[in-house]
């Protein structure tokens, strides 16, 4: 066992019995490798991650590369999701060796003061894949440090100054945050939309990127343009139903695949990731609110259930990812034969199923069928000339039964680690769906999992990163704070308990101290972070929301429940910078362009007063959360006794009665009573 087994990662634990001699990032490599004048090997991967365990078993579990990296390399491996931002910069330095093909498992060559000299993703342990083999790639390293010394350290300089350079480097914005910049985003976000399979892009593979269809639809509210106001409802609804009838969503569990490898949604690569299933759900539940199609609900509940069911710790928090592989086999878990299908359910129900799921003898994936829905339900019901809700009883009782029969089956790995920053958009999914869905089961979740966060996870008032085992540890980054603001926002509006607010409140203060740039925006990294080769400062979605533009947005909902304007300024700060990328490039910033979307439209605050338990006042609040308002926040007291948020102040009950009241950047509409008054000065 090598040091590894000492790591609280189970991705780096995976590696303990690696005959390399493995170092975690720390002082002790880096002063190695300066003291026996060695570059370092930095491999940096995922737990969840297909083609980092191929490369394990090829490379990292062979003797004889193992002897050559013990030899001539100090070798240290990361895990990406502990650690983004070491995560961030090599994958900046690996796109610039490799013109931008980036990915996982990163393998990156340092000098020993950690500046890269070159760069790679995967490399396979033989020849004959049309790339060099991973010896090969070593031996060519080795003998550059060797022998061009001046040459290595001439790139690595030049790599580190490039990596060093402010981040936000942009050019002139040229635009402004306004109604135009929104319009013309959605216009350009929806240029290169699949209209056969759905999708922003008819490129392969397909990511969910939730980020861009929560812009969209949270902009149909907004649009002057009817026809524009349809289409985009249409791409978004559209494409919602391709993903969740797609292979890349179990059909069996609940919950959504990592991304799809072709056009068509069908054939995954098989992890499970909570950032996806945490975004997803809320989309999902959103795109309910906008339609009122029950097969939205369906889904959204669907994912709920199956992230209550395998994904939340006894703690309280929520695991961060299942493998791909199981036994050996990428998919293994997920897939089924037909005689399968016919062994396990009665014969009506298995013709239904095999109908409905489009199972064959050959299958569609290696011999064995990834259940997908390539049919309208009531085409497949026609087809078997049955009852449209006969079949839809036949699929419930057969995912029961596959379920069940599938619970057999050797699991997936689990990542048991629990990062901050995703259980944040766990928590916020969660503690939405609680009030919308009226499920206690998702507000009880949501409370446990937010208290274990602030209890084990938020010492000395500073955010920790990742907890396992009873241990927590890391610096939080600064999505970890945003996405806690977002899920301690969305929590106090479930339970309007002041104590959410209070602590969301509090960690925006630290985060404006630590976090903050001299120029607008913020690092991913606070001021008394571990010094690295440059500071982090990702303005871009990737597959979580870019904390700097999540931050925009709690801000901007901050500034609204406490009236404190420097935070709506720091949002601003933050995304005018960006304006000219967002008008260019939206698909690259969904996120921002939400948090843009609260500025510009402004955000509706929504102070109600009134018992509880009220009758008028539940419907006055069912009003908020059976529609949906995108840029509304809510604050809920029984009477004027209450001050806290702010947003409360100088309230009062009209007549005695529960009382609605709406603003809008600090100007208010009259009183009302009715939930129809109050969805008319809300706009629905």
């Amino acid at each position: 066992m090598n040091r590894l087994q000492h790591a609280s990662s189970p991705y780096l634990r995976q590696h303990a019995d690696n005959p390399v001699d493995w170092y975690e990032w720390g002082a002790e490599a880096l002063e190695r490798a300066r003291r026996e004048d060695k570059p370092i090997l930095l491999s940096i991967g995922y737990s969840a991650c297909h083609w980092c365990h191929v490369m394990a078993h090829e490379s990292f579990e062979d003797p004889e590369t193992a002897a050559i990296m013990n030899r001539d390399f100090i070798n240290i491996k990361v895990d990406r999701e502990e650690r983004p931002d070491l995560d961030d910069i090599y994958m900046q330095a690996t796109q610039i060796f490799t013109r931008g093909h980036g990915g996982w498992p990163m393998t990156v060559f340092l000098t020993p003061e950690g500046k890269p000299f070159h760069a790679g993703t995967y490399y396979p342990r033989e020849a004959g894949r049309g790339m060099p083999t991973f010896q090969q790639i070593m031996a060519a390293v080795i003998d550059a440090w060797r022998n061009r010394r001046e040459q290595v350290y001439h790139v690595a300089e030049q790599i580190a100054e490039g990596l060093q350079r402010d981040l936000l480097d942009l050019g002139e914005s040229g635009s402004a945050l306004d109604a135009e910049l929104l319009e013309q985003a959605v216009r350009r976000a929806m240029r290169d939309f699949d209209p056969v399979y759905g999708g922003l892009s008819r490129a392969q593979p397909k990511f969910p990127a939730p980020m861009n269809y929560e812009f969209l639809l949270s902009m149909t509210p907004y649009l002057a343009d009817a026809d524009l106001r349809a289409r985009a409802l249409e791409v978004v609804t559209f494409t919602l139903k391709k993903m969740a009838r797609g292979g890349i969503y179990d059909q069996i569990g609940g919950g959504f695949h990592r991304y799809s490898v072709d056009r068509m949604w069908l054939v995954p690569h098989f992890e499970k990731m909570l950032y996806d299933n945490a975004q997803l759900s809320r989309l999902y539940l959103h795109a309910w609110q906008a339609t009122g199609e029950a097969f939205f609900k369906r889904i959204a509940e669907e994912i709920y259930d199956y992230l209550l069911r395998e994904m939340q710790a006894p703690e309280g928090g929520f695991y961060s990812s299942t493998d791909a592989d199981s036994e050996g086999e990428e998919g293994k878990f997920f897939v089924w034969s037909l005689e399968e299908l016919r062994a396990i359910l009665p014969p009506e129900v298995a013709e239904s199923a095999i109908a409905y799921w489009d199972v064959t003898e050959s299958g569609n994936f290696e011999g064995r069928n990834i259940l997908h829905v390539p049919a309208e339900p009531s085409q497949v019901a026609l087809k078997l000339g049955i009852p449209l809700e006969t079949l839809e009883a036949h699929i419930a009782q057969a995912r029961q039964m596959l379920y069940a029969k599938r619970q057999e089956r050797v699991p997936p790995h689990c990542d048991d680690k629990i990062l901050a920053a995703w259980n944040g958009l766990a928590i916020a999914s969660l503690a939405e769906a609680a009030r919308v869905l009226g499920r206690a089961d998702c507000r009880q979740a949501a409370v446990r999992a937010a208290e274990f966060i602030l209890a084990q996870m938020y010492p000395d008032g500073r955010l920790l990163r990742s907890y396992r085992a009873g241990r927590a540890q890391l610096s939080g980054y600064l999505e970890d704070y945003a996405c806690l603001i977002d899920a301690l926002l969305q929590l106090y509006q479930t339970t309007f308990e002041a104590r959410w607010l209070e602590e969301a409140i509090a960690l925006a203060e630290t985060v404006l101290t630590y976090f903050a740039a001299e120029d607008g925006g913020f690092y991913d990294t606070s001021s008394d972070h571990e010094q690295l080769i440059a500071r982090p400062r990702n303005l871009q979605d990737n597959a979580m929301p870019s904390g700097n533009s999540l931050l925009a947005k709690v801000l901007t909902q901050l500034a609204a429940y406490t009236g404190e304007v420097g935070y709506s300024e720091a949002a601003r700060a933050a995304l005018t910078p960006l304006a000219g990328a967002m008008r260019e490039y939206p698909l690259a910033f969904g996120e921002a362009l939400g948090a843009a979307r609260l500025l510009v439209h402004g955000v509706q605050e929504v102070a109600i007063l009134g018992a509880p338990d009220a009758p008028q006042t539940v419907a006055l609040l069912e009003v908020l959360q059976r529609g949906y308002y995108p840029n509304a926040v809510v604050a809920h007291a029984a009477d004027a006794s209450e001050m806290f948020p702010p947003l409360l102040g100088e309230r009062e009950l009209i007549d005695g009665q529960p009382t609605a009241y709406v603003c809008r950047q600090f100007v208010c509409q009259l009183p009302v009573h009715t939930p129809e008054a109050l969805r008319a000065q809300l706009g629905g």
